[in-house]
Order: structure tokens, then C-alpha cells, then sequence
């Protein structure tokens, strides 16, 4: 066996670098308290800084944000409902959706491939057919799939970035489902940001929870079930011809 080569069912140290790179970038996040700056209260306290430096760079404050989307992302940093906001705030609701839907799904993607490269050959090693059964479930119709959990916020984003990664999603998919259905989220939050300043400037606060309010999570939740119609489409004409 090459020395390179992992024992059947084990972990070769070489794949699981990208993971360890993104797990301390994650870990020097909070260890140099740099979570501070990702929180309503930061925004509120830099907001005119942010304003002269988005006027005085222009375009490059796109590009940066970006970065920094894309980072934020591909190390699972909490607070992208915060950062999105920000963008809102710094550049309006239709230039941020735009810059993070394309920075969140680069930084997705990134994270989707370091999990892969590292993790899915063992995990089937260990589970098996489980894994292998819901792999086939999940690919009968994965744009839908992945097109309900970007699209319905139930879960927290990092996970819907690593499972697919275990379940043989092929990256176009991945990356094309991110980049549509992250996008009503995105302009949701990206519009309490264009409103910021004059909320806090009437003394109100910025409220994360909006997103879950009917009158924008109905029209989220309208998407996802369109997504499911071919999933049940194929389910209801397997039936049929089981009936046969």
C-alpha cells in the first residue's frame, strides 16, 4: 500500500488540509475577538465610516466586500444575515444582493469542495449503503433539493454547504442552485440594510427576524414549493406505473 494512500475506511492527512486551513482561519476568527465587528451594534457604531469609505473607493469596496463575503463563507463565520445588512446599507438592496449572492456562493463552493475532497470517500467507506441510498434519493432530484434548502431557512447555511458535499451533488449543480436560491434571502436582508440608516436614526433597532415575518417568508416559502413539484411530479408517476 503507498504511504500516500489511507488504510480502507480511513482518512488520508493530505485531503483533510483545505478542512484544517478553514477550521483555524475559523478558530483565529474568534480567538483575535474579531466577531465583534459582525454584530447590528458594530454597524450602528461604524455606519458613517462605512459610508466615506464606500464613497471614496467605489468599485473596490465592491470587490472587497465581496472578499470578505467569500471568506466569511467558506469559513463558516456566524453572522451573514449581519454582513448582508451591511452591504444593503453600504451599496443599496440590488447592488448587495448581487455582490454577496456572488461572494456567498464562491465561498459555498469552496467549502463544498474542501469537504468533498476530504470527507466523502470516508464517510461511504463507513456508512456504506445508508450513504449510498440517500445519495441516490437526493440525486433524483438534487436542483430541487438544493433549490428548497437555500431557499427556506430552516437550516443554518454552513451545514446546507457541507451535506451535498456527502452526497455526490456534482458541483454545477451545487454552485448554480446556491447562486438562484440564496438570492430572495439575500435581497430580504439587503433591503433592511438600504433602510438602516434611517431606522437608527429614529432610534430604532435592526431586527435579524425579519426574514421570518409572512409578507417575505410566504413568497420564500411560495419558491420552495414550486421547486418540489418535480419531486412529486416523479413521485405520483412512479406510483402510477407501480399501479400498472
Amino acid at each position: 500500500m503507498s504511504e500516500t494512500e489511507p488504510p480502507s475506511g480511513g482518512l488520508n492527512v493530505k485531503r483533510l488540509l483545505p478542512i484544517a486551513v478553514l477550521v483555524a482561519g475559523l478558530v483565529a476568527f474568534f480567538a483575535f475577538d474579531l466577531d465583534r465587528f459582525v454584530t447590528l451594534d458594530a454597524l450602528k457604531t461604524h455606519r458613517e465610516a462605512l459610508q466615506g469609505w464606500v464613497a471614496s473607493q467605489g468599485v473596490v469596496a465592491w470587490l472587497v466586500y465581496a472578499a470578505i463575503y467569500m471568506a466569511a463563507v467558506a469559513f463558516s463565520i456566524p453572522g451573514g444575515a449581519v454582513l448582508t445588512i451591511a452591504g444593503g446599507f453600504m451599496f443599496g438592496p440590488f447592488v448587495a444582493t448581487a455582490v454577496v449572492v456572488i461572494g456567498a456562493t464562491c465561498g459555498a463552493t469552496l467549502l463544498f469542495l474542501a469537504a468533498r475532497y476530504a470527507f466523502a470517500d470516508y464517510l461511504r467507506g463507513k456508512t456504506g449503503g445508508a450513504l449510498r441510498r440517500m445519495e441516490a434519493g437526493f440525486n433524483e432530484n438534487p436542483v430541487s433539493y438544493m433549490l428548497v434548502l437555500r431557499l427556506v431557512p430552516l437550516f443554518p447555511f454552513w451545514l446546507v454547504n457541507l451535506v451535498p458535499a456527502f452526497l455526490g451533488v456534482k458541483l454545477r449543480t451545487y454552485f448554480l442552485s446556491t447562486l438562484v436560491g440564496i438570492i430572495p434571502g439575500t435581497f430580504v436582508y439587503a433591503l433592511v440594510g438600504d433602510g438602516a440608516g434611517a431606522v437608527l436614526d429614529a432610534g430604532g433597532d435592526l431586527d435579524l427576524g425579519i426574514i421570518f415575518e409572512p409578507r417575505f417568508l410566504a413568497p420564500i416559502v411560495g419558491l420552495a414549493l414550486l421547486a418540489c413539484i418535480p419531486i412529486l411530479y416523479k413521485r405520483i408517476q412512479a406510483r402510477r406505473g407501480a399501479n400498472r
